[in-house]
């Protein structure tokens, strides 16, 4: 497996990561299929693995995600010591809704918990959304709080603008961006944020790399994805994933899983490879 940077870390990680949200939701997958799942995307030389602390049901279930991770890694019979594990905090799920908790106790509280079922250091988490009612140098005192403690070892921010980002790296060491980007969200271009992770070296990490939703379904419907699906004889879900990668080297895409064959299919991604002109194929519609 292909490997980049973690920000400036010297810390190498897959250049493809696996995303968990899928297995925690309301619809998720038995528990031993979302371990198979885990387990051969270790196989497959994955190392990097993005959870959060919401991924979950509601509120009662909170951790769930993390919790699977750790399982299924624990029972990994391979070696699992280059294994990177990066959730968020930041968000609740009262009903199964999503909403924003920058409380600087909560957060503590939440990296806490993080903290004891991994049962060593966070290798990186991430300020999941700010919060309107709470400054970002509050909540985000939190993190550092945390880092000075040991029980963090590196922190990200999570749809952040660059003014966002610029302050929270006044509270503490920020390695990793992780903002909406897909063939329908192109904002990281025009906001300014992937521009300034190129320039600072901060690893982009895009969620909803496929849209999101039933958008992934309708990828087949760009043109340009799928005639280049067709001419590489790989999926348009390998085409989505080599175009983001073409789009900056400090892209890392995080596609969720809960089938085996899904990621599978995701790791063949670093063998496809866009000229200038097909990414701009791809660029030119939507």
């Amino acid at each position: 497996m292909e490997t980049i940077q973690l920000g400036k870390t010297g810390v190498d990680v897959s250049a493809i990561g696996m995303g968990g949200m899928p297995m925690s939701l309301r619809d998720r997958p038995e528990e031993s299929q979302s371990i198979n799942v885990i387990h051969r995307a270790l196989e497959l030389g994955i190392t990097f693995i993005d959870t959060a602390d919401s991924y979950c049901k509601d509120e009662s279930d909170k951790h769930h995600n993390e919790r699977l991770i750790h399982k299924a890694i624990s029972t990994y019979n391979g070696d699992v010591s280059h294994v990177v594990v990066a959730t968020k905090g930041g968000l609740m799920r009262f009903g199964g809704n999503w909403t924003r908790n920058g409380n600087p106790d909560h957060l503590r509280e939440t990296i806490r918990t993080s903290f004891e079922i991994g049962g060593k250091p966070i290798d990186l988490w991430q300020y999941h959304a700010p919060d309107p009612n709470y400054k970002i140098e509050a909540s985000l005192a939190a993190a550092k709080e945390a880092v000075d403690a040991g029980m963090i070892r590196f922190v990200g921010v999570s749809n952040f603008s660059v003014e966002q980002i610029q302050r929270a790296r006044d509270v503490v060491d920020i390695v990793s961006v992780q903002n909406q980007y897909s063939p329908w969200v192109r904002s990281p271009e025009t906001d300014g944020v992937l521009k300034y992770c190129e320039q600072e070296k901060l690893t982009f990490l895009p969620w909803s790399p496929f849209g999101g939703g039933s958008r992934h379904q309708k990828l087949t419907e760009i043109k340009a994805i799928a005639q280049l699906a067709k001419e590489k004889g790989v999926s348009v879900y390998c085409i989505v994933l080599e175009w983001l990668r073409a789009k900056s080297p400090c892209i890392l895409p995080i596609p969720g899983a809960s089938q085996v064959s899904s990621i599978e299919d995701s790791v063949k991604a670093v063998e496809v490879k866009l000229s200038p002109e097909e990414v701009q194929k791809i660029d030119q519609q939507k």
